[in-house]
């Protein structure tokens, strides 16, 4: 049986674009945490170096979207360089500012800028979705990125903390920069996969978030997303609240492979049921899937309950990006896309800042009574989606 990953690669210059996208997305996992670890070192608190990140995290996901509008009106070559270029012209900013000493203000300032940096992952599935618009092999390769995102947090995090801790604290941000010229410079030299320009229509002026569809497919993200920050930290709660913190790695390694395992599997399969439908069932799933996160008494019972909680997240990840393909005209699906991965990082800091506060005040388990909450969200929207697609 043919490998439907494998006859992905078959179109020309499509591993080279993934490889080099796959490098330029990793700063979007590693600089978060990095400046985290870096202030937190230099400063000997956490209260400057969350600031500091959260005003990162927001920027981006304001500045991402608008981004992608500029790439989809004029382009990847003339558009990420600049974006890049300001992006991490401010992190290198940043980093100077903190080895110098430079006042707070500025280390805000720097991380608002470094903001603009592009999301690559958008970029990479609109060469995909150039290359095989249409076709059953947009789907494999939506699950390919999927995973690929799953590797990029997986990786990316402790290897910032690891650089900061082990080298120098501004070292893990650094790599990250580095990591950013170099991948983005190797993906926008690959001109020959890169997605035409599509002339706007003057009905299709503005931004796509003004569509109703695109609306409840953002908030579905947003809820998805706050399910993977109740994860994460009630997870690292319930060990360290059952004696074992080291077991939060193994819980949430637990998550990512569930899930990723779920996103290839889903990839490689041949479904005949309409997109909606589909979308509407990984809703469902993913609501009811949240439920059995009540019952974990212990780190086995949690890893279990999450491994079942992530096996249909990278699917109904995928549908949704497909969705975006139909509903988008071609000169707006960048900005579709970006839209749908800047509604995830948001409900995962919504979902992390909420499970903390919760656990705070009423013990660990208390936290995944949001990611209860999120499933809801996520099942309504699917139903919504579902009514107005169908």
């Amino acid at each position: 049986m043919a490998n439907p990953y494998r006859e992905l690669f078959n179109a020309p210059g499509a591993r080279a674009f993934v490889m080099a996208g796959m490098i330029a997305r990793m700063p979007i996992s590693m600089t978060g945490i990095g400046v985290i670890t870096m202030l937190s070192q230099l400063t000997g608190g956490y209260a400057l170096a969350g600031g500091v990140a959260a005003t990162f995290a927001l920027a981006t996901a304001f500045c991402a979207p608008q981004v992608s509008r500029l790439v989809d009106r004029y382009g990847q070559g003339r558009i990420l360089p600049v974006s890049a270029l300001i992006g991490g012209g401010a992190l290198l900013m940043l980093l100077l500012c903190t080895r110098l000493q430079a006042p707070n203000w500025t280390l805000f300032v720097c991380a608002a800028l470094a903001g603009c940096m592009p999301s690559m992952s958008a970029m990479v599935r609109a060469r995909w979705t150039e290359i095989y618009r249409g076709q059953p092999q947009l789907q494999t390769a939506y699950a390919l990125e999927s995973v690929l995102d799953e590797v990029c947090f997986i990786v990316g995090p402790p290897l910032s903390v690891g650089l900061c801790v082990g080298v120098f604290p501004e070292a893990g941000p650094l790599a990250a920069l580095i990591m950013l010229a170099i991948g983005v410079t190797a993906f926008v030299a690959q001109r020959g996969t890169e997605p035409p320009v599509h002339p706007h229509e003057s009905h299709h002026q503005g931004s796509i978030i003004r569509s109703t569809d695109v609306q409840w497919l953002l908030l579905l993200m947003v809820a998805m997303g706050m399910i993977v920050g109740v994860v994460d930290v009630v997870s690292v709660a319930f060990a360290q609240q059952q004696g074992q913190p080291a077991a939060a790695s193994i819980v949430l390694s637990v998550y990512a492979i569930g899930s990723c395992l779920a996103g290839i599997a889903f990839g490689a399969m041949r479904s005949k049921l309409p997109l909606p439908r589909l979308f509407l069932y990984g809703g469902l799933a993913t609501a009811v899937t949240t439920l059995p996160l009540l019952l974990a008494t212990n780190i086995f019972g949690l890893a279990l309950a999450v491994f079942i909680a992530g096996l249909f997240f990278s699917p109904t990840l995928i549908v949704a990006m497909a969705l975006i393909e139909r509903i988008v005209p071609p000169a707006k699906l960048t900005e579709g896309l970006t839209w749908l991965v800047t509604g995830l990082s948001i409900g995962v800091a919504i979902g992390a800042a909420g499970s903390g506060a919760l656990v705070d005040a009423f013990g660990a388990r208390s936290g995944f009574w949001l990611a209860i909450v999120a499933g809801a969200v996520v099942l309504a929207s699917a139903v919504q989606s579902f009514r107005h697609l169908k």
